[in-house]
């Protein structure tokens, strides 16, 4: 069973939870000082940091056994509000609502993808944002085709009990071009 983020259960188990010690020798970059504060103004880039990394690790077949990758999946899913929409294109399809979210990340589309966002353009308006992203992705499909594939991201975000949200998510694939050809016509 799993508890979304906002789980009043979870949340108070949290409260009580031990966390292991940590040793000052044992901490990379101690020059580097994240605050509350720093986590606070950057929680939408996070946010988006987290789901570009599970994004990279769905799409690499392999990388996770099936009930781990069902674990991920769950938890990704709970970055989006529960009535998000998750708008992958007519390449990717559409998701409304966190539970078929969890099911769209169950199933990789591609292989092999890596996310390179670029460009974010990020408003904030009291408990709701907007973020915008530039995306170029090295991609091997399903039948091992070696693409590129280019396009913008428009996120919405929402602030829920504390917590950032995706309300929205949606993909505009510009181009899916084959690598060794690329893009242009010929």
């Amino acid at each position: 069973m799993y508890c979304p983020l906002d789980c009043e259960y979870l949340q108070e188990a949290r409260r009580h939870e031990k966390l292991p010690e940590l040793k000052p020798d044992d901490v990379p970059h101690k020059d580097i000082e994240i605050t509350e504060q720093f986590l606070h103004d950057n929680t939408e880039l996070l946010l988006h940091a987290c789901k570009t990394l599970f994004d990279a690790a769905m799409e690499t077949h392999g990388v996770v056994d099936s009930d781990a990758l069902g674990r991920i999946a769950r938890d990704v899913s709970t970055l989006f509000s529960k009535d998000a929409i998750w708008d992958g294109g007519s390449g990717l399809g559409i998701c409304r609502g966190r539970q078929a979210i969890y099911e769209r990340f169950r199933e990789p589309t591609l292989k092999f993808s890596w996310h390179y966002f670029v460009k974010p353009r990020i408003d904030v308006d009291g408990d709701r944002a907007r973020g915008s992203w530039d995306i170029l992705a090295p991609c091997t499909s399903r039948d091992d085709r070696l693409l590129w594939m280019a396009g913008t991201e428009e996120d919405e975000y929402v602030r829920q009990g504390g917590l950032w949200l995706h309300s929205s998510m949606k993909l505009r694939v510009i181009f899916m071009a084959p690598h060794d050809r690329g893009w242009a016509k010929r």
